[in-house]
C-alpha cells in the first residue's frame, strides 16, 4: 500500500468521523431547540400565572370587562375586519342614573323634634315700645340625632295573694301570679338581648370579642363565651324548629340551587385545628315562589352531604362545576355558565381585554351573549314557558355555535385558556340543562350572593370554636338571610321568633305562621321606610 493509499484512508475516515460529530451535533441542537421552546413554553406559563395572580392581588374583581356595544362576533363588519386591528377604543354606555332622593324623602317616617328658637329678652317693638306678636316661622335646618341604645334590667315580680280568712286554717289558701316562662334558665338572657347578639355577629359580622366591648360601653360585662352559649341554645332549642320546617319545604320545589365554602372549626373530634371543614348553601331557585335560604355545616365537602341533605328531592339543581354533585341521583343537574365565563376572563392576557383575534376573548364573548339575552329576559315579565320557547330560539344558536368553536381551538398545554376548555367540556352535559325549563336560571349567581355574607363575616370572627357553634351558625345565618330576602328588618324578626319560641311540638300550620314570608311577620317585622 502506498503512502497516497494511507493518506486517502485517513481522509475518509477524517470525513465519517466529521460526519459522525456532525450527526451528534444536529441531535444535540434538535433537543436543545427543543428544551428552549420547552422552556420558553414555561416561561410564558409562569408570566401568566404571575399575571393572574397579581389580578386576583391587585386588580378589580370585576368580571364586566366587555363592552357588549364594542364587540360581537356575531356582527358581520367586525367579523371582516383585519387581524392589525388589535385594540378597541373603550366608550360607556349611555345609561339613565336613579334619581337621588330628596332630604325630605330620607327623613320620612322619622320622628320629628322640634327646637323652637325663641327671642331672648323682652318682645317689645325698638321703635315704639309695643308687645310684639308672633306672625310665623320657618325652619331653618335639620340635623339628623343618633340616641344611643340603652338597657335595662327587667325584674319579673310574682305577687302573692292569700285568703284572710283561711290563714288561721290547717289548710290556708293562696295563689301566686303566673310568670312568664324564662328563654334560657337561670340566664338574664331576653329575646330582645340575644336577638341583638345574633343580629350583630350574623348580619353585621362582629364577632363577639368586640361585641363585649359593646356592651362594657353599656355598662354591663358580658363574656364572649355566655353570648356563644345564648346563641348556641337559642338556635338549637328555638331556631332549629321553624329550619326543619323550611328545609321540608325547600325539597318540594323543583328548582334548588347549591354552593359551598370553607369554614375553620378548632375543637372537631380526630381532626386537626387547621383542617377545612365547610358550610354548604341550598336555596330555591328563580320559581317566583317563596326564597328559602338554609345553610348547612358539614366537616368535608364529600358529595354525599348534598346527597344527605337533598334525600327526596327531585328536580333540576344549579351548582357550579365541582363534581362531588355527581353522587346526587334522581336529579337534572345544571352548570354555572358564570364559572364558565369567569375561567375565560382569566385565560385573557393582561391588556388585550378587547382584542378579538384571541380565543380567550372570542370565549367571553359568547358567554357575554348569554347573559345579556338572560338580562332582557330579566327585565320582561315572561312565565316560564314564555321564557323557555325565548331562550330555545335566541340561546340555542349561540351554544351551537360555541362549541363548534371549541372544537376548533388548539390551545397550549396547561394554560389558563387550556383549563378553561377542559373545564368547559367536562361540564358540558349540564351546561345546556337550563333549557329544558324556564325556571332555571343561566348561572349560580343567586347562591354564591346569598353565601357571601358567611365569606365576608369569617374575616372578622375567622372560625368556630365547637361544631354545635358551627351548626347553630348555619342555623341563625338561615334565618338572617331569609329575612334580607323577604325585606324584613332583621333584628325585629329575630326577636319575634325568639318571643315566639317555635319548638318541635308546633306542627307545620302554626311553623307556617312564623315565616319571613308570613303576613303577620310582614306586618310586624318589616323595614320601616317611607
Amino acid at each position: 500500500m502506498t503512502a497516497k493509499d494511507i493518506q486517502i484512508r485517513e481522509l475518509k475516515d477524517i470525513i465519517i468521523d466529521q460526519k459522525q460529530l456532525i450527526g451528534a451535533l444536529n441531535i444535540a441542537l434538535t433537543q436543545s431547540n427543543a428544551q428552549s421552546e420547552q422552556l420558553t413554553e414555561q416561561i410564558k406559563l409562569l408570566n401568566e400565572q404571575l399575571a393572574y395572580l397579581k389580578q386576583k392581588l391587585f386588580g378589580t374583581s370585576s368580571e364586566r370587562r366587555i363592552n357588549d356595544d364594542q364587540l360581537s362576533l356575531f356582527n358581520e363588519v367586525e367579523a371582516t375586519q383585519s387581524d392589525e386591528i388589535t385594540q378597541l377604543e373603550v366608550t360607556v354606555q349611555s345609561h339613565n342614573r336613579k334619581p337621588k332622593k330628596l332630604l325630605s324623602e330620607k327623613l320620612s317616617g322619622i320622628p320629628v323634634e322640634q327646637v323652637i328658637c325663641d327671642i331672648e329678652g323682652d318682645k317689645t317693638c325698638d321703635q315704639c315700645g309695643t308687645e310684639l306678636v308672633k306672625i310665623g316661622q320657618e325652619v331653618v335646618r335639620r340635623e339628623l340625632e343618633y340616641i344611643p341604645a340603652k338597657v335595662k334590667v327587667l325584674e319579673y315580680v310574682s305577687l302573692h295573694y292569700g285568703c284572710p280568712e283561711c290563714k288561721e286554717t290547717e289548710e290556708p289558701y293562696f295563689e301566686k301570679a303566673a310568670v312568664p316562662k324564662a328563654l334560657m334558665k337561670h340566664s338574664i338572657a331576653s329575646p330582645s338581648s340575644v336577638a341583638w347578639v345574633m343580629y350583630q355577629k350574623y348580619a353585621n359580622g362582629l364577632p363577639l370579642y368586640r361585641q363585649e366591648k359593646d356592651w362594657k360601653m353599656y355598662g354591663i360585662e358580658l363574656s364572649r363565651a355566655t353570648m356563644a352559649n345564648w346563641v348556641i341554645y337559642s338556635a338549637t332549642n328555638y331556631l332549629k324548629p321553624l329550619y326543619d320546617y323550611c328545609h321540608r319545604l325547600l325539597l318540594k320545589r323543583d328548582v334548588l340551587m347549591a354552593d359551598e365554602t370553607r369554614v375553620q372549626v378548632l375543637k372537631e373530634d380526630g381532626r386537626n385545628a387547621e383542617t377545612d371543614s365547610y358550610m354548604w348553601l341550598y336555596r330555591s331557585g328563580e320559581d317566583g315562589l317563596n326564597p328559602i335560604i338554609l345553610y348547612k355545616y358539614c366537616q368535608t365537602r364529600a358529595g354525599y352531604n348534598a346527597l344527605e341533605f337533598l334525600k327526596g328531592f327531585s328536580g333540576y339543581l344549579m351548582t357550579d362545576g365541582y363534581s362531588g354533585y355527581n353522587k346526587l341521583t334522581g336529579i337534572k343537574r345544571c352548570c354555572c355558565w358564570a364559572h364558565v365565563r369567569r375561567y375565560f376572563i382569566e385565560a385573557v392576557p393582561k391588556g388585550h381585554e378587547f382584542n378579538l383575534s384571541k380565543p380567550a376573548v372570542q370565549g367571553v364573548e359568547f358567554c357575554t351573549k348569554l347573559f345579556k339575552i338572560e338580562e332582557e329576559l330579566r327585565k320582561k315579565e315572561h312565565t316560564p314557558e314564555q321564557r323557555r320557547a325565548i331562550r330555545l330560539q335566541k340561546e340555542k344558536p349561540i351554544l351551537e355555535a360555541f362549541w363548534s368553536w371549541i372544537e376548533e381551538q388548539r390551545p397550549v398545554r396547561n394554560s389558563k385558556f387550556h383549563k378553561a376548555i377542559l373545564y368547559t367540556v367536562n361540564r358540558k352535559p349540564y351546561l345546556e340543562t337550563y333549557l329544558e325549563d324556564g325556571r332555571c336560571s343561566l348561572s349560580n349567581n343567586l347562591s354564591e350572593n346569598a353565601i357571601r355574607p358567611f365569606t365576608i363575616g369569617r374575616k372578622g370572627w375567622l372560625f368556630c370554636d365547637t361544631p354545635a357553634g358551627a351548626e347553630s351558625s348555619a342555623i341563625v345565618y338561615s334565618t338572617v338571610e331569609m329575612a334580607k330576602a323577604h325585606g324584613l328588618n332583621i333584628y325585629k324578626y329575630l326577636n319575634f321568633l325568639l318571643s315566639q319560641r317555635p319548638s318541635i311540638s308546633m306542627n307545620d300550620s302554626e311553623l307556617e305562621l312564623l315565616t319571613p314570608w308570613s303576613e303577620a311577620v310582614k306586618a310586624s317585622c318589616s323595614i320601616e321606610l317611607k
